[in-house]
């Protein structure tokens, strides 16, 4: 059966990777509908290859550039919300980075679409109400995080239930300062950040994952995907990147999802799930990749890991402020207005300033999340 898919933001690594899955299965996957950020150029153009009539363009200003196209163009606040009324897809792809993708998530599954999850922020700010949402409209939110898509694939006909799960094991490549000396990381350039080892990505996640910033958050995530409780969830540092995650069972066995580098494969899965359909991305050559390493993160040197458990296990309104609190001081870093350790350092104090509400009421996560860009704006001085 071909699946309608809107794609919240189609310019970024994620959708223009999801495109190209679109390409390859053409009587499995439509395109209804397009969202992007400033790039307006690449968004006609997707559209137009695509055939898609349904547009949403963040900047208010270059949507006037799409008007005379004669297609239905959406912007404003609203405007996310109001395409995926229009569109009606079976499947919203979500990879808006930050809280914007929040509203038009809760929409889709009012109008019972299923959702593939891209950005984390999602979860992490309100995993409660998102989940307990899906749940009363017996939507499928479907994990496109390669991390969480490999969770996802090893509990596949898992019928027992948590409490048959040990560890969820999240592996991380433990970014391009994984074995550079502690006196060292004050030191960090935003070029050296941008370097990933093994991923092409956008800049702000780039930087997440040299912080380690973006396990900490897809623990959060993975303890509102898999209703399992913070304490088991897990980091291991994997460098090659070949396995994408495990889930360790009471009994001792571990099951493992193992692929190439490529988002793709997640995004194609995501696409097509419950079934599995033959593509051509570039399979593992398990001779050639010779060794596959192991090792303990080193959460002494990089906090972020202990700053996302605390604000998992707290709960509340805790996690939005820990999301926002990193996405200035992300962006402080790469505006050069902050050393590297100090992304964590505004973001410990971000969370011990902010007035912690045991609520994740879509209102109150808002207003924290608003609280914490104020008070993280005001440490870092970006105004």
């Amino acid at each position: 059966m071909k699946k309608r898919v809107l794609i919240l933001g189609s310019t970024g690594s994620i959708g223009t990777s999801a495109l190209i899955v679109a390409r390859q299965i053409p009587d499995r996957m439509e395109i209804v509908g397009l969202a992007a950020g400033m790039r307006v150029e690449d968004l006609d153009a997707q559209a137009k290859e695509f055939g898609v009539n349904h547009l949403f363009l963040a900047d208010d200003l270059r949507c006037k550039e799409l008007e005379k196209s004669g297609r239905f163009i959406y912007a404003g606040a609203n405007g996310l919300v109001e395409i995926v009324e229009a569109t009606q897809p079976d499947l919203v792809l979500v990879a808006i980075v930050g809280v914007e993708g929040l509203r038009p998530t809760l929409a889709a599954i009012e109008l019972g679409c299923d959702v593939a999850v891209a950005s984390k922020e999602i979860l992490v700010m309100a995993g409660e109400v998102v989940m307990n949402a899906a749940r009363k409209k017996g939507v499928n939110i479907l994990p496109v995080d390669s991390e969480h898509n490999a969770i996802f694939q090893c509990l596949e006909g898992h019928k027992g239930g948590s409490e048959e799960v040990r560890r969820l094991i999240v592996t991380a490549s433990g970014g391009p300062f994984r074995t550079l000396p502690v006196e060292k990381l004050s030191e960090v350039k935003l070029e050296d950040a941008l370097k990933h080892p093994t991923w092409e990505m956008g800049q702000k996640i780039t930087i997440d994952s040299a912080t380690l910033f973006n396990k900490g958050l897809e623990m959060i995530e993975a303890r509102w995907l898999f209703d399992i409780p913070m304490s088991k969830v897990e980091v291991v540092v994997h460098p090659q990147s070949i396995v994408h995650s495990m889930v360790e069972f009471i009994d001792g066995s571990v099951l493992a999802q193992l692929s190439t580098t490529d988002m793709c494969f997640p995004i194609q899965y995501a696409v097509v799930w419950p079934e599995r359909l033959k593509n051509k991305l570039k399979p593992l050559d398990f001779p050639a990749l010779a060794k596959l390493e192991f090792e303990a993160p080193r959460e002494n040197d990089f906090p972020a890991l202990n700053l996302a458990r605390e604000a998992g296990e707290r709960g509340g309104t805790l996690p939005a402020v820990l999301n926002a609190a990193n996405e200035v001081a992300n962006e402080a870093f790469r505006k050069s207005a902050l050393s590297f350790p100090g992304i964590w350092e505004v973001v410990e104090r971000t969370m011990n300033q902010v007035e912690h509400i045991d609520s994740q009421e879509l209102d109150v996560v808002v207003n924290a999340d608003l609280e914490a860009r104020k008070v993280a704006r005001k440490i870092t001085r970006l105004g």
